[in-house]
């Protein structure tokens, strides 16, 4: 259903075949504020402080690119690659929409297009690219920030994944656009620099569309032969068919079942669901992330407000990590320990 490339796909597990410690408590009420929505509290925030620092990031649009050359293979041979996102005061980058697939009820994966069919984004692990958007009866532009899921080394795309939230600007605008149409990008915006085997073993708990950087770094990972890195994902969503990217993280339990395992938690589970059941509880990672006394351990969060406020406690801004909060803090864990995207 997704791009590919890092991973060789395998078919999916069975449920049996995953579940290597018990499965958190069930929990009752909603989990909407948790998984369900990552809308203004959080990336309103990030693009906020992003435009207030640079005054004249959205005066400074850089025009359309041409479309894709049709070069051909000898012409390019050996040619370096262009990275299209080169940072500082770039300005913004308009991009064509090329495509756009249809995930599940509220969620669209759309690809734009590089200006060569040969460019590659200029994106690093971690990071990510802001986007804007001003409608006519707008009197500031939207901004927000958005991971790709498309790798860093793929040539003539970028793919988002996109959810819409209810009175949500940016994803709305997003969810209403046909391919042909364009829209303006700016990056990249750095946050965790990854290199291999900088941690013995990372765990990752997202909630809703907070698990595109966790897929961005798990790709950095299990590409790379060199880098050995033990992985734990705790991924809440509301249910199931909310489970962004379950197919590609299926294939790497496949391939990798030493060093990767991926935990589901859902408010709403369909009859036989075998994993987690209402909110992702101090239990549950208790018995599943690695030992806060363990040497060389990061964990990553990323998610909406109250996923964040249980977890981790809240980021204050984007560049402030703030104060280590929530489960974690009870668990033991210290703040160089843990990492808030």
């Amino acid at each position: 259903m997704f791009a590919r490339s890092a991973f060789r796909i395998a078919q999916p597990l069975k449920h049996n075949a995953r579940r290597y410690a018990t499965e958190g408590a069930s929990s009752g009420g909603s989990n909407t504020l948790l998984y369900g929505g990552l809308g203004a509290a959080v990336l309103g925030g990030g693009g906020y402080y992003y435009f207030s620092q640079s005054p004249s990031a959205a005066s400074k649009i850089l025009p359309p690119p041409a479309e894709h050359k049709d070069d051909s293979d000898a012409q390019n041979k050996g040619k370096p690659l262009n990275s299209v996102f080169k940072g500082g005061d770039q300005g913004f980058v308009s991009l064509l929409l090329e495509n756009v697939e249809e995930i599940n009820h509220n969620t669209k994966k759309l690809r734009f297009a590089l200006p060569e069919k040969d460019d590659v984004s200029g994106l690093h692990v971690a990071s990510a690219l802001l986007t804007m958007y001003k409608g006519p009866d707008m009197e500031k532009p939207v901004l927000r920030p958005y991971t790709p899921t498309s790798d860093e080394e793929d040539q003539g795309h970028l793919d988002l994944i996109v959810k819409k939230y209810p009175n949500g600007p940016m994803s709305t605008h997003m969810h209403n656009m046909n391919p042909g149409q364009r829209l303006n990008f700016k990056g990249p915006l750095p946050k965790y620099p990854w290199s291999e085997n900088k941690h013995d073993h990372i765990a990752l708990i997202a909630g809703g569309t907070g698990i595109t950087p966790m897929y961005q770094l798990c790709r950095a990972i299990f590409k790379n032969p060199s880098d050995r890195t033990k992985v734990t994902l705790v991924f809440g969503n509301v249910s199931e068919e909310d489970i962004l990217l379950k197919h590609e993280f299926q294939a790497l339990e496949n391939e990798y079942p030493q060093r990767f395992k991926a935990f589901y938690v859902l408010n709403t589970p369909p009859d036989g669901w075998a994993q987690g059941k209402g909110h992702i509880t101090k239990e549950l990672l208790k018995t599943v992330l690695p030992e806060p006394k363990e040497e060389n351990i990061k964990v990553f969060v990323c998610g909406p407000p109250g996923l964040y406020k249980a977890i981790s406690g809240l980021k204050p801004k984007p560049q402030d990590q703030g104060e280590l909060e929530g489960y974690l803090k009870e668990m033991g864990y210290s703040k160089e320990q843990v990492y808030k995207f």
